[in-house]
């Protein structure tokens, strides 16, 4: 992994990114859960470290950090926003990190984190990130799959190749 870090706006991707926002409407859990499945794969792919951050929704508590798929996961505290806990983030990881980028469409946030050393990303550029990323990694799979089978032709420089074809259309 890199020193680099990414903090992602849970809930602003969740409304911002057309299958998220679909999912939600029927089950919150799962939007949030398909938006941590993509992040892992991303930071999995990348090597940037991904936090995101939930607002606890008016939840009661102390808020929470888990790790799910290998992300850092944090809900907030009662009363706090994820906004501030960002910003307190930032602030906390400006230190340690070499580049932090937070992503989230609220030009608010986008100004105060940018005034605090943090870079921006817009939930659309995360989501064609993401997006690109796995075209990338299914390419991969797919390269790694044809290079596996084993064909004969694989093993035949182009002038065998040349005299099999020949045979094969009937010439000599």
């Amino acid at each position: 992994m890199t020193d680099d870090v990414l903090i992602v706006d849970g809930y602003n991707m969740i409304g911002a990114w057309p299958e998220l926002r679909e999912a939600a409407e029927r089950d919150l859990e799962e939007a949030r859960d398909r938006l941590i499945e993509l992040l892992a794969d991303y930071q999995g792919f990348t090597g940037i470290k991904v936090i995101v951050v939930f607002d606890a929704h008016q939840v009661p508590g102390l808020g929470a950090r888990l790790k799910q798929r290998g992300l850092d996961v944090r809900y907030t505290k009662e009363k706090e926003t994820a906004d501030e806990c960002i910003e307190r983030l930032v602030g906390e990881l400006m230190r340690r990190s070499r580049r932090i980028q937070v992503a989230t469409s609220d030009y608010a946030e986008q100004r105060v984190i940018f005034g605090r050393g943090a870079l921006r990303l817009s939930a659309r550029e995360l989501l064609n990130q993401v997006r690109e990323s796995r075209r990338q990694i299914e390419q991969t799979i797919r390269h790694r799959q044809e290079s596996r089978r084993n064909t004969f032709d694989h093993h035949l420089g182009s002038e065998w190749k040349a005299i099999f074809e020949r045979w094969r259309r009937g010439g000599k």
